[in-house]
């Protein structure tokens, strides 16, 4: 199994194609990859039984093929926790090392990695970490995009994009950071939020990457 073969399960297993079928469309923009190559990796991994493709719908993981994802996120994943943790990386540098340690960690390292951890649910990027069994806990989130000003929310989740990952930490955003939405400019326009005791103004763009648990009123007022 090569690296690249393990970065399209894990990229098709990403876009919930453990459940159903991704077009091949998808996976290019994903991957950043032609769509001819897309189609071509796709019929090798269909002959390993890695995956099952529809034609003119897309492909579907199958159970191996599942297993293989979730354990490069797994690996990927506890990588960027003790890359964080214990030496000092960025949150893009974390993401882009993991990128390459996450295909040469067998099961034993991985498994030892996490008790080394204290066994951690999430990476520092806010994803859930699969767990031995490969279960992973996924709640319920929402898009700060779609919040409205006057909205109150708790950052949860960000993507995992080189750029985007910058942006945010230079605008001082963290996974558990506190924002409430004081304005929405229009026609996309950038979001003011306030962040702890500062006044921050984050891209439309960028707003539409981050996922957010909002507050409920009640709670505000607690």
């Amino acid at each position: 199994m090569t690296p690249n073969k393990e970065d399209y399960l894990k990229e098709l297993y990403k876009l919930g194609g453990s459940e159903h079928l991704i077009n091949n469309k998808q996976l290019s923009q994903a991957l950043k990859i032609a769509p001819a190559s897309v189609s071509e990796m796709l019929a090798k991994l269909s002959q390993e039984a890695l995956l099952v493709t529809e034609p003119y719908k897309g492909a579907k993981l199958t159970k191996e093929g599942i297993e293989i994802a979730v354990s490069l996120l797994r690996g990927h994943r506890l990588w960027e926790v003790f890359l964080i943790r214990h030496l000092g990386y960025s949150w893009s540098e974390a993401h882009e090392d993991a990128e390459l340690l996450e295909h040469v960690s067998p099961v034993r390292l991985t498994n030892r990695l996490e008790g080394f951890l204290n066994y951690p649910e999430y990476c520092p990027h806010g994803n859930a970490i699969p767990n031995q069994m490969g279960q992973i806990k996924e709640g319920a989130l929402t898009l700060l995009s779609t919040l409205t000003a006057g909205k109150t929310a708790i950052i949860k989740k960000v993507q995992e994009e080189k750029e985007l990952l910058d942006y945010l930490q230079t605008q001082g955003i963290e996974i558990g950071s506190q924002i409430t939405v004081l304005s929405v400019d229009d026609y996309e326009g950038p979001f003011t939020l306030t962040l702890g005791d500062k006044k921050i103004r984050i891209s439309h763009k960028a707003a539409c990457q981050i996922y957010v648990a909002a507050r409920s009123e009640t709670k505000n007022k607690e």
